[in-house]
């Protein structure tokens, strides 16, 4: 069963108008989650915001925001004129533009969501906004406001519905020249290349979720399974040496042994 949608509005594009439902395409309702308590009384420990000079604590309506500019110097921000800043888009995703899908790098997305029409009535006009973007090879850029900001989203046709990612700000994604751009742009030895390519071919696979399990999770639920029976914690698992970067080995030496222990394990 499909969980609630945590947002509803319009999918708007020009005159065209369909109510739509929105959820997190991603959740973490079934990772480990742990309280701090007390551990003389068992008792949960509640956090709350104290003043930094004084160590008294702060009520709630004494808290508000502040731009720093100095060392010990703010700007008050109010929430009123938080909130006039704020567009009107938290109803309505207004498709502004289109451009063409494989132009937006992976880098720039966020979180996806999954966006379904919300009413018989406005189905038709949401498939065809979907199709039309599926036909044309584009996705569409808008913006709304979602945990509290106002974000630019883009909107993906994805099977029969439309994922919604939020995106990243021109701020957030840092320019790569300075990181990469000290890297030798000297083309590897062609050996070690078909080497490398052997071994990737060795270790190609079709994409499955179980890759991308969680084995801290699935070591923790051990242990709280073991601990609420009153068993004795499960022994640690040994850890994996990490390579040292003491000792030069050769590159070929190293691939030649790579493949060889691909070819026994294949053979095994």
């Amino acid at each position: 069963m499909a969980p609630k949608p945590f947002w509803k509005g319009y999918l708007k594009l020009s005159l065209v108008t369909c109510p739509v439902a929105m959820t997190p395409a991603t959740t973490d309702s079934e990772k480990v989650r742990f309280h701090t308590l007390n551990r003389e009384t068992g008792n949960r420990v509640v956090s709350q915001y104290v003043d930094a000079e004084s160590g008294k604590p702060v009520d709630d309506d004494d808290e508000v925001r502040g731009y720093q500019h100095g060392e010990d110097e703010f700007v008050l921000l109010e929430d009123d004129e938080l909130a006039a800043v704020a567009l009107e888009s938290t109803r309505t995703i207004d498709i502004e533009t289109f451009v063409p899908s494989d132009s937006v790098e992976w880098i720039w997305y966020d979180k996806p969501h999954y966006l379904t029409p919300d009413d018989p009535v406005g189905e038709e006009a949401f498939c065809v906004i979907r199709d039309a973007m599926e036909a044309s090879k584009t996705v569409g850029i808008s913006r709304l406001v979602m945990y509290r900001r106002e974000r630019p989203v883009l909107l993906e046709p994805r099977d029969r519905g439309i994922v919604l990612w939020t995106l990243r700000y021109g701020d957030e994604v840092r320019d790569p020249e300075p990181y990469f751009g000290g890297i030798g742009d000297e083309q590897p030895d062609t050996t070690l290349k078909k080497m490398v390519a052997t071994l990737i071919e060795e270790r190609t696979e079709a994409w499955h979720p179980s890759m991308v399990r969680d084995p801290v999770q699935e070591r923790l639920l051990e242990i709280i399974a073991s601990k609420k029976k009153g068993r004795p914690r499960p022994a640690a698992k040994p850890r994996t040496e990490e390579p040292s970067g003491g000792n030069v080995v050769s590159i070929m030496d190293a691939l030649r042994k790579s493949l060889s222990q691909e070819g026994k394990a294949k053979r095994r």
